[in-house]
C-alpha cells in the first residue's frame, strides 16, 4: 500500500457521480476539467468565470460563489510547461541545425519567440486544468491526523 497516511483514493464514483451542490442542496454534475482550461469554466458550476484576465484567476465565481483564491495552483503549470516546451524546442532546434545548418542568428531569432509564445499560449489552459483537478480531487494541504 502506498500513499500518504490518511489519504483517500478517488473512485470512479467520486468523479462521475453527481456531487452535492452546496448552494442549492441538490446535486449537480461537475463540468469536465478540460473545460476549465480551454474555456475558463468554473469547476463547480461550469460558468465561464474562472479568469479575470488572460492568466489571472478571478477571486470567486459570481454564479456559484466558489472561492478560487482558496486553491493553490502556484508555479506548477509554469514549471511543467517550461520544461516540456523547452525539451520540444531543443529537439526542434537540433533537428533544424543538423538538417539545414542555418547560421546561428536564425536560431537566436527563431527559438526565443517560439518558446515564449508556446508557454504563454498554453499557460491559461494548464492553470485552469490544474485548478479544476484540485477541486475535483478535493486536494488540500497535507495535515497530520490527530489521534
Amino acid at each position: 500500500m502506498s500513499g500518504a497516511v490518511g489519504a483517500r483514493r478517488s473512485t470512479p464514483a467520486d468523479v462521475t457521480s453527481p456531487t452535492p451542490d452546496p448552494a442549492g442542496g441538490g446535486s449537480a454534475t461537475l463540468p469536465p476539467p478540460v473545460a476549465s482550461g480551454l474555456h475558463g469554466c468554473c469547476p463547480r458550476c461550469g460558468a465561464r468565470t474562472l479568469f479575470r484576465s488572460f492568466t489571472a484567476f478571478a477571486d470567486r465565481c459570481p454564479a456559484c460563489g466558489l472561492e478560487f483564491a482558496a486553491f493553490n495552483v502556484g508555479d506548477g503549470p509554469v514549471v511543467f510547461l517550461t520544461l516540456g516546451i523547452g525539451t520540444l524546442v531543443t529537439i526542434l532546434a537540433l533537428w533544424l541545425e543538423f538538417s539545414l545548418s542555418p547560421p546561428i542568428w536564425v536560431h537566436l531569432l527563431l527559438w526565443p519567440p517560439v518558446t515564449l509564445a508556446m508557454v504563454i499560449g498554453s499557460l491559461r489552459v494548464a492553470k485552469g486544468l490544474l485548478l479544476a483537478l484540485e477541486y475535483r480531487n478535493r486536494a488540500r494541504e497535507g495535515r497530520i491526523a490527530e489521534d
